[in-house]
């Protein structure tokens, strides 16, 4: 796919080019659905021409990138103001916004951080909660009202934004979550077993005790489907509690008797075996406990891999099945979740159909056409023409 050059406008100066970036957020070896979006973030930007540098969010663990100009050291006052300045040398800042991100209660250090820079700001508004606590509201009101921009990458999340916290509309734009666009056909196997697919990082509220209770009503079709999770351990939740959840997936696995249709594999993927393993499925299933999700990159990659979905009701789910890319199931209703993985598996035409509408979708997200989207915002906001932005 060729990706359209973004306009290149007069800024700082009145030299022509484009924008630099410092992007504030975790970042590789860091293992967490945040430093993955901020890598292919940055791979896109590059494609577009930009100049990126990383300001990370320190795990403890050795920067592994060239990228890494500096790390933030949550908790120390020093470190967030070396963070500002570092952010502060490129033409604009893309900080990205997650409650436990950050330093201090529900993260609001990073309003230290935002404090600190001379340069324009664009949030990246990951999590937008329904029923927040009062410091959780005042504190992304207050990101908000010191960023430039706010982006969010659902409609849904747009209007909770703009309607339950009272943030200006005329700040906020939504621009897709970023998936990989598969370059070929993943193999496959004549006579093997269809699989039902859940990825991504593993940890309560996953709902994957949901699939599991359904694989038991699964068992009688002509070719049993096998179920397949594929994922390491969410740091956070290993840190707190080892493999524990793992562990009781497993047993209850055993104790419904279908351990035999019931996979788990942690092993570490990158982007392009990811994105293979999604093509190898038979349908991906996002049986989430949460109705707060108003984006998942899991989502967005399977859609993008041109698989059918079944998905609960979560908002980003909702929205982006909508024109018939995958089936939406209440998440207590556990035979509606059965009835929507048999019809995948065995309803003549109707996988073919849902794969035609996520393929269909898939352009809009690509990476390199998502970064573009930030680099003509950026390119608004430095001309400083508010009519513009």
């Amino acid at each position: 796919m060729r990706v359209p050059s973004p306009p290149i406008t007069k800024f700082g100066g009145g030299r022509l080019r484009i924008p630099s970036f410092g992007i504030l957020s975790t970042y590789p070896p860091t293992a967490c659905g945040m430093a993955t979006f901020s890598t292919a973030l940055a791979d896109g930007l590059i494609a577009n021409g930009a100049e990126v540098s990383i300001v990370r969010v320190a795990d403890g663990s050795p920067a592994s990138s060239k990228r890494v100009i500096g790390e933030l050291v949550n908790g120390s006052p020093r470190s967030v103001a070396a963070s500002s300045e570092l952010l502060n040398r490129c033409d604009v800042a893309i900080v990205q916004h997650e409650y436990g991100l950050y330093g201090g209660a529900d993260g609001d250090e990073v309003l230290d951080v935002l404090a600190g820079l001379q340069i324009p700001s664009i949030v990246i508004a990951h999590t937008i909660l329904s029923d927040p606590t009062s410091h959780q509201r005042s504190t992304l009101v207050a990101v908000a009202a010191m960023a430039d921009h706010v982006i969010v990458m659902s409609d849904a999340a747009r209007a909770r934004l703009c309607t339950s916290f009272d943030v200006d509309p005329a700040i906020v734009m939504t621009i897709p979550h970023g998936a990989a666009i598969p370059t070929g056909h993943a193999p496959h196997e004549p006579g093997a077993r269809p699989t039902i697919l859940t990825c991504g990082l593993i940890g309560p509220g996953k709902g994957i005790e949901r699939v599991i209770d359904a694989m038991r009503s699964l068992q009688s079709l002509a070719v049993r489907p096998r179920y397949l999770v594929a994922g390491q351990t969410h740091p956070k939740v290993l840190a707190a509690n080892g493999e524990a959840y793992r562990h009781a997936l497993v047993e209850r696995a055993l104790r419904n008797g279908v351990a035999s249709s019931v996979f788990f594999d942690a092993a570490y993927r990158d982007v392009a075996s990811h994105t293979a393993l999604i093509q190898s499925s038979a349908v991906v299933v996002l049986p989430y406990d949460s109705t707060d999700q108003v984006t998942s990159g899991v989502l967005a990659a399977a859609i993008a891999a041109g698989r059918p979905v079944v998905a609960t009701a979560f908002p980003h789910a909702v929205e982006l099945l909508a024109s018939g890319a995958g089936m939406i199931v209440d998440r207590d209703d556990p035979a509606a979740l059965v009835s929507a993985l048999r019809r995948v598996l065995v309803e003549p035409g109707l996988a073919d159909r849902m794969a035609a509408e996520a393929s269909r979708l898939a352009p809009s997200m690509c990476w390199p056409v998502v970064a573009g989207a930030y680099v003509n915002l950026a390119n608004r906001l430095l001309s400083k023409d508010p009519a513009l932005v």
